[in-house]
């Protein structure tokens, strides 16, 4: 099926008063884009991100308007109609279901990820040549494989995730590094994420893999806050991996180590380039040795003991 997709400036004052007015005029529902609402998302959420794409930036600035979506048949004409006559200048541009729908999907093909793995979305076969397969669903949060903290802790399970092993992922996202580890023959993963959406994302990634709630299982919450909820992850782990930001990964360098058995390996990724040195004077401050360090493109890893 066919729509309209109708883009409306805005002045961001305006903004309520005027979905208030579209919606008295048929229409159901907005995307709202706006800079000043961007610039106070990042300022309010500074410990979940290092790093903005200059590119996205770019995309918000002096931007202010509203979005909305109008079948192409005779009801979404009508109220387009109605708009256009109370606002002449609203920009049209007719998109397709399998625009939303599929197209998304071509730019996620499976990718080798060091000497044994390769990430498979799920619509695909996994390619021949003897790489274990991690199949995922690269369209719900956060651990696509493609990012290169991800790359870099995914490289990392080879050596450090044997047989055995119960791992700790921490900001699990999408579960992939915990579902990695799995794959690779730990016994058994936990993870967690301040996402409320990440244990059903985490979970349904584990069921692709055969995965089940016998091996997985995913909390929602902040364990920088929750001391309830640390208590309740356990400890006597044998590997721990947070792919999160240095904003984070700072002060749970301080109660990390309450999470791990002797001699277990902590992985930790998404340190962004300028952050290093203070992460790992963090991470050595509080007893942990760093065995190898990283680097991919503007992003760090450390592997640590």
């Amino acid at each position: 099926m066919r729509y309209w997709e109708c883009i409306l400036d805005t002045p961001s004052g305006d903004i309520d008063s005027r979905c208030e007015e579209l919606s008295a005029l048929g229409v159901g529902g907005f995307v709202v884009e706006n800079e000043e609402d961007f610039r106070d998302f990042l300022e309010n959420n500074r410990q979940y991100w290092d790093y903005v794409d200059r590119e996205l930036e770019q995309q918000y600035a002096g931007l202010s308007r509203l979005k909305f979506y109008l079948t192409d048949d005779e009801e979404g004409f009508a109220v387009l109609r109605a708009v256009q006559s109370r606002y002449p200048g609203l920009e049209l541009r007719t998109v397709e279901d399998s625009d939303w729908e599929n197209n998304w999907r071509e730019y996620y093909q499976p990718i080798d990820v060091g000497e044994r793995l390769v990430v498979v979305p799920e619509w695909e076969e996994p390619p021949a040549g003897g790489r274990l397969p991690l199949r995922l669903d690269p369209g719900l949060t956060f651990g696509t494989g493609s990012h290169a903290t991800t790359r870099m802790c995914l490289q990392q399970l080879e050596t450090c995730a044997g047989s055995g092993k119960r791992v700790l992922d921490l900001g699990c996202g999408s579960g992939i590094l915990g579902i990695g580890a799995l794959v690779l023959g730990a016994e058994r993963c936990v993870g967690c994420d301040i996402d409320p959406k990440a244990p059903d994302v985490a979970m349904a990634n584990a069921a692709l893999n055969g995965i089940g709630a016998e091996r997985f299982q995913v909390y929602a919450g902040d364990i920088l806050s929750d001391r309830g909820l640390r208590k309740e992850l356990g400890t006597g782990y044998g590997l721990v991996l947070a792919n999160i930001v240095s904003d984070v990964i700072l002060p749970l360098s301080g109660f990390v180590r309450d999470f791990m058995a002797e001699g277990a390996h902590f992985i930790c990724s998404g340190i962004i380039e300028g952050r290093q040195d203070e992460v790992r004077a963090a991470l050595e401050r509080n007893g942990f040795t760093v065995e190898e360090h990283f680097c991919e493109e503007e992003w760090h890893c450390f592997l640590c003991r």
